[in-house]
């Protein structure tokens, strides 16, 4: 279990792993999962951006606040285009955040 932390205090936890594993994908069929997160501090948060490393993973996420004590959900998507083994890092930006929590994509196209 992760949290995000604004100095002393826990903002999110996440309720699935920060690294998903694709496992083996085939090559042209797009793959989707969905990273859920609670919001553990006593005010709403939002998710203000959230940036990937290349083209070919898409983050997709709702820009409504997410209450105290609720469950928050980021979709990201990978085009599986290129052969072979992927490993891409996307940061997510919290409400009044300057640093990023990162969280992780991985398998291999074959």
């Amino acid at each position: 279990m992760a949290f995000w932390v604004v100095g002393d205090t826990p903002v999110i936890s996440w309720k699935t792993d920060t690294i998903h594993d694709f496992g083996d994908l085939l090559q042209g069929e797009p793959q989707s999962f969905v990273f859920e997160f609670k919001n553990i501090s006593e005010q709403p948060i939002i998710i203000e951006s959230v940036r990937s490393t290349c083209g070919c993973t898409a983050p997709d996420w709702d820009n409504t606040p997410i209450e105290a004590d609720s469950i928050g959900q980021l979709t990201v998507t990978y085009d599986a285009k290129k052969s072979g083994y992927f490993n891409k890092k996307v940061k997510v930006y919290f409400s009044g955040q300057r640093k990023a929590e990162k969280i992780y994509i991985e398998g291999f196209v074959e």
